[in-house]
């Protein structure tokens, strides 16, 4: 059964935020030394050990658990979970978005930040969504456990909205 997309209701100084496709949209820019390809089954493991290292949470179990909810989702789509890769083939950071325009987990190594791969994957997230129709783009942060990232979403445009829909 697929379970409901909503945000959950928000903890303290959680927000949802939504970016609106119109207009002009600045394409990405890859920092010197990393590439963006779309995710490939395979690469399951080092996405998890990725969101394991980032969040706090982590990923809600282990792999042989995770993967097998992510992969089985109505809103999983492998072309829509963005890799950057640095030279050496290594995971620096993904982007894993559902199907209805929601980015479920935007993580960057901590030996990779503050170099504009988020911000790349980010304005490769918004010219996706809005190639294949979409009107907008949301996701849900909190402004106090990821304040550097609520920072990066403010800088791209993206807006509070509510928790609703």
């Amino acid at each position: 059964m697929h379970e409901n997309k909503a945000p959950r209701p928000p903890a303290p100084n959680d927000i949802r935020l939504r970016r609106v496709l119109d207009g002009a949209l600045a394409a990405p820019h890859w920092p010197e030394g990393f590439v963006m390809r779309v995710f490939e089954h395979r690469d399951a493991p080092a996405l998890h050990a990725l969101l394991e290292e980032v969040f706090d949470d982590g990923t809600d179990g282990p792999l042989d658990e995770w993967w097998p909810r992510i992969a089985g989702d109505a809103e999983f789509d492998p072309a829509l979970c963005f890799l950057a890769v640095d030279g050496k083939g290594l995971l620096a950071a993904a982007a894993l978005c559902w199907a209805s325009g929601f980015v479920k987990d935007l993580a960057v190594h901590p030996e990779s930040r503050r170099q504009g791969i988020g911000e790349a994957l980010m304005r490769h997230v918004f010219l996706t969504f809005r190639e294949r129709g979409a009107a907008h783009v949301d996701l849900k942060t909190n402004t106090v456990k990821n304040a550097a990232a609520f920072r990066l979403y403010e800088r791209l445009g993206m807006i509070p909205f509510g928790w609703e829909g």
